[in-house]
């Protein structure tokens, strides 16, 4: 027998030095896609247009301008206070150094002191700026504050090329008697696209004089012949100009509603002195919504809770509006859809501590945005459509006619259904629509958290089927046999669709064709029972219902572990309920709490769905409005979907209960208490 060859013999001598730590803006380089996006470089300049909008937010500046230069570099300057040059007292270097080099540094952490600035600014996790420096060739900083101007550059992804000096006259194009000015040259290596994106900057300067009324924005382009040609946005009104500017007069159904509310210390809400939203709205004869919707300045291209508090607002002003006039035809019910179809609005929220999804922040995900938006929203329109009864009508009318058409087709759907052979489970508590598109089942582990969800649900659009204990593992049952589990075929039948193999080539549609739900997911508890319930459901979905999958219908719905109450601390500080999916996001919870200034904190753990109250679990796991749903998706091509079954049937399959244990004496240590 041959010797292996030492170059493929792993190492036994793991030691300290084989330990490695990345420090300063390392990370950055080394993963960038964890800190920005990587199909271009617009988010790393955004990071510092952000912080010039921060200034103009915060009342310091009224001017922003952005130069393009033909060598590929891009400068910011606005005439806000000019970033801090001073010695900082802990780390002993200049303030303006350490924005620059260090991951989590920055002045907006401290949103709860009544004098902080940047109280609404986008920025939170410290990481803006330095991101754009680390994925820079070149980065130079002028500022003028005091009187002085001082200047400070790095290159290389970083490193100090000219240490901070104050300089005798005025930088050039520094205009202001304050301010700062920023000139990016981004590291194209590090990205897809190997030009600047002019079209998005431009977006970008308008989305920020839109949302900051009184501020001019500018762009300047530099052209070969050494000029440069400008741009120019000011919006003196705001969001309705802008709104006015992108729909037109003649596309509107009614008028367009535009408003704004604030909360105040002398509300008695749980919202934070000048939380709130800033809002213009219409709706149009073209179906499909479409807007922009923003948090602190920051584009929230992927939307979220605020976009969805929006919605809530809409649908049950307009709903009540239509049943005090007499509006409703029997047997038509309104749903939150034909109100927001033709909807096309631009929504400006401020929040104390907003909590985006990733460090790109394209998604809102705190849940008391949701609340925020139609609290401030939902009284406001329902005064207006009364003042303005004619566009109320028409608004009204308009979402009518999208339910009498659905109620149409439910019909059609349900003398389909009548005609099978199969019946429907009895544990299976059935949805008031017929319409698989709105439809979502929930598969819950126990009849315990079953009663909970059933209490919890909409029962317009949310069915939901209890199981026993856990299923079968399905992975060596044959699809001819796969049936004969009562559990299984409860499933089955609830969805519509019998079991079936992946075939690429097959017709997806009409395998699917009498799929009831277009939502399936899987809501089991938190706790490692929980977790292998999902597994087992993720494995018959797989084996015997793979085109459920693939097609994008199947989901794992997020249930937290714990819930933290945080008790008032001063009108600045309201009570605070929040939820953790794990231990992780617990401790970072905990610690969010302290560093605001909290100090009476409870913890609670749940012991499984059926603990919750019908309103916890709804607003934690089943609300479309601030749920976490994450869907299951098969791999795209053949080697990974190859990789997925090795994977399935090293779990799941009986002869592999060796490699089970092997693999777990290999990645026990992985897993987290």
């Amino acid at each position: 027998m041959a010797k292996a060859s030492s170059a493929n013999t792993p190492n036994n001598n793991y030691s300290a030095s084989d330990i490695d730590v990345l420090r300063g803006l390392e990370p950055v380089k080394l993963r960038p896609g964890m800190y920005t996006r990587t199909d271009s470089c617009a988010h790393i300049l955004q990071e510092v247009i952000d912080n010039a909008a921060d200034e103009a937010l915060a009342g310091f500046a009224r001017n922003i301008t952005v130069t393009l230069f033909l060598d590929n570099s891009v400068a910011v300057e606005d005439d806000g206070r000019g970033i801090p040059v001073d010695i900082h007292p802990v780390e002993k270097v200049p303030a303006v150094q350490l924005v620059f080099c260090e991951l989590h540094a920055g002045g907006k952490f401290h949103k709860q002191d009544a004098g902080s600035a940047y109280k609404f600014s986008g920025g939170l996790h410290g990481v803006g700026v330095s991101v754009t420096n680390a994925l820079s060739t070149r980065l130079e900083v002028d500022i003028r504050r005091g009187g002085k101007a001082y200047r400070l550059a790095f290159a290389n992804g970083g490193e100090i090329a000219e240490p901070l000096t104050t300089q005798r006259k005025t930088a050039e194009g520094v205009s202001a008697a304050s301010g700062t000015r920023v000139r990016v040259w981004p590291d194209m290596k590090y990205f897809e696209s190997q030009r600047i994106p002019q079209d998005e900057i431009e977006r970008m300067l308008r989305a920020k004089s839109v949302l900051l009324p009184g501020v001019r924005t500018l762009l300047r382009v530099e052209q070969k012949d050494g000029g440069f040609a400008e741009r120019e946005w000011h919006y003196a009104n705001g969001l309705p100009d802008y709104l006015a500017e992108m729909v037109g007069e003649g596309e509107r159904v009614g008028e367009m509603f535009a408003g704004e509310g604030w909360a105040t210390a002398a509300d008695e809400s749980s919202f934070a002195e000048g939380e709130g939203a800033a809002w213009a709205l219409c709706w149009t004869e073209d179906s499909g919504t479409s807007g922009e919707s923003y948090v602190n300045l920051i584009p929230t291209f992927s939307g979220g809770t605020h976009e969805s508090g929006l919605r809530t607002a809409l649908f049950e002003a307009v709903k009540r509006f239509a049943e005090s006039h007499g509006l409703m035809s029997k047997g038509v019910k309104l749903s939150a859809e034909d109100t927001w179809r033709n909807v096309r609005f631009v929504l400006s929220a401020r929040l104390l501590d907003p909590q985006f999804r990733g460090q790109v922040k394209e998604r809102l995900d705190s849940r008391e945005a949701h609340k925020l938006i139609v609290e401030m929203v939902k009284p406001r329109l329902e005064s207006w459509l009364i003042a303005n009864i004619e566009s109320a009508r028409a608004i009204a009318d308009l979402a009518l006619n999208h339910a009498r058409a659905r109620l149409r087709e439910g019909q059609k759907v349900e003398r389909k259904r009548s005609s099978g052979v199969s019946q429907l489970p009895g544990k299976l508590t059935e949805c008031a629509s017929a319409d698989p598109a709105e439809c979502e089942l929930f598969l819950v582990e126990g009849d315990s958290a079953g009663g909970s969800a059933k209490q919890a649900r909409n029962k317009d659009n949310q069915a939901i089927l209890p199981l026993k204990g856990k299923i079968e593992n399905t992975w060596e049952v044959g699809g001819d046999t796969v049936l004969s589990n009562a559990e299984v075929h409860d499933i089955a039948v609830a969805i519509g669709i019998d079991p079936h193999a992946f075939d690429p080539a097959a017709d997806v549609g009409k395998v699917l064709a009498n799929l009831r739900y277009h939502t399936i997911a899987i809501m089991a508890d938190a706790d490692d029972d929980g977790l292998h319930i999902t597994t087992l459901l993720l494995t018959l979905f797989f084996r015997h219902f793979p085109q459920v999958i693939a097609a994008g219908h199947l989901y794992i719905a997020q249930a937290p572990l714990y819930r933290v109450d945080a008790a008032a601390a001063g009108k600045s500080r309201p009570a605070r309920k929040l939820y953790a999916m794990d231990g992780n996001e617990l401790q970072a919870v905990l610690d969010r709490l302290g560093k605001e200034g909290y100090r009476d904190i409870r913890t609670s753990r749940f012991k499984g769905l059926g603990e919750m109250s019908r309103e916890e679990l709804w607003e934690t796991t089943m609300s479309p409005d601030t749920r976490r749903l994450l869907r299951v998706e098969l791999p795209a091509d053949d080697d990974g979907l190859g990789e997925t079954q090795a994977l399935f049937g090293h779990l799941m399959a009986r002869k592999e209960a060796a490699w089970r244990r092997d693999w777990m004496s290999r990645a026990g240590y992985q897993i987290e208490e």
